[in-house]
């Protein structure tokens, strides 16, 4: 079978589709895969440039969640069957033998390229939001709403009844925000201060998701509304910011940072809840994950140049016939 590998540290660019073999049968209560569509993010660059906090060992397959159809099924899998359409992980491979505890069934009428393309981020989104106790009415400002951890907060704060105000670095982006629930949108690329301000009144954003970091969380610590939280989502930015602690104590705000990887370890009943309730939301239609760029498993190396390019908007997905 096909597979993206990094076989050393450094660029995407560096990546390479080689054949390996195929995985044996599915053990004791595994199934197998295969996998039809591939979710990219920003993270895998990450690693792939060797900064992330955990290191793989090379050679490692890149990218993560997925979803296909189930082709095998080992002793002792109850509840799926050869033919039901999943979500899981594996990365940028054909086939993948997985735990049946580590997979979710897509909802009925979800293509795979939209199952694909939402888990971790409206996962990241829907914690985040939790753990700042959003409540409806409030005014949340989402940063980097064109990406895909963005737009899931886009689409999820507004489920939950805030108003959102999104900002993004270009008219493009910011449209399909607006299509997504954005009630306001700002291009941030001369700053957003003074027009978040403007919309509540001077009041600032109760609630900011910030996936960027660098310049931009500064900005917010401006930006916050007495008893607002800041979720630290992430530094696309480059630079983690520090959060002056007198600005804190003068709004009576917080500043809440949070990892899904580190609630799936220690809370992991608590992440299969969240997976449940999305999936619900998903297949009602009551969430839309926006999928911009659809390319072949061998053009994965363009794939992440897009990302690197940033003209990905929500997910870029890497797909097999």
């Amino acid at each position: 079978m096909k597979a993206v590998l990094c076989e050393k540290l450094g660029s995407h660019r560096d990546l390479v589709v080689r054949e390996i073999d195929d995985p044996p049968a599915p053990g004791v209560g595994e199934v197998q895969v295969a996998l039809k569509a591939r979710g990219l993010a920003f993270g895998d660059l990450v690693r792939i440039q060797g900064n992330y906090q955990v290191k793989s060992p090379l050679p490692f397959v890149v990218g993560g969640e997925g979803a296909g159809t189930i082709v095998a099924v080992g002793e002792g899998v109850e509840g799926f069957a050869v033919g039901d359409g999943v979500l899981c992980g594996g990365g940028c491979v054909e086939l993948v033998n997985v735990k049946a505890t580590h997979i979710n069934r897509i909802p009925d009428g979800v293509d795979l390229n939209a199952a694909a393309s939402f888990r971790s981020n409206y996962l990241t989104a829907l914690y985040g939001l939790e753990l700042a106790r959003i409540e409806p009415g409030e005014t949340l400002l989402v940063h980097g709403a064109g990406g895909g951890v963005g737009l899931a907060a886009v689409d999820l704060g507004k489920l939950m009844g805030a108003r959102v105000i999104a900002t993004a670095s270009s008219e493009a982006k910011l449209m399909v925000a607006a299509r997504l629930g954005a009630d306001h949108g700002i291009n941030y690329t001369d700053g957003f201060r003074d027009a978040v301000k403007a919309l509540t009144n001077d009041l600032g954003a109760d609630v900011i998701y910030d996936p960027v970091g660098g310049d931009t969380f500064d900005e917010s610590m401006r930006t916050i509304a007495p008893f607002g939280r800041i979720l630290v989502v992430g530094f696309t930015s480059g630079r983690p910011a520090q959060a002056k602690t007198n600005h804190l104590l003068v709004k009576d705000a917080s500043v809440i940072g949070y990892t899904v990887g580190g609630l799936q370890k220690h809370k992991p009943e608590r992440v299969e809840a969240m997976n449940a309730l999305l999936l619900d939301w998903l297949g009602h239609g009551r969430i839309k994950p926006f999928v911009s760029h659809t390319l072949p498993m061998e053009d994965a190396v363009e794939a992440y140049q897009l990302i690197v390019d940033r003209e990905v908007i929500g997910k870029v997905i890497l797909e097999s016939p």
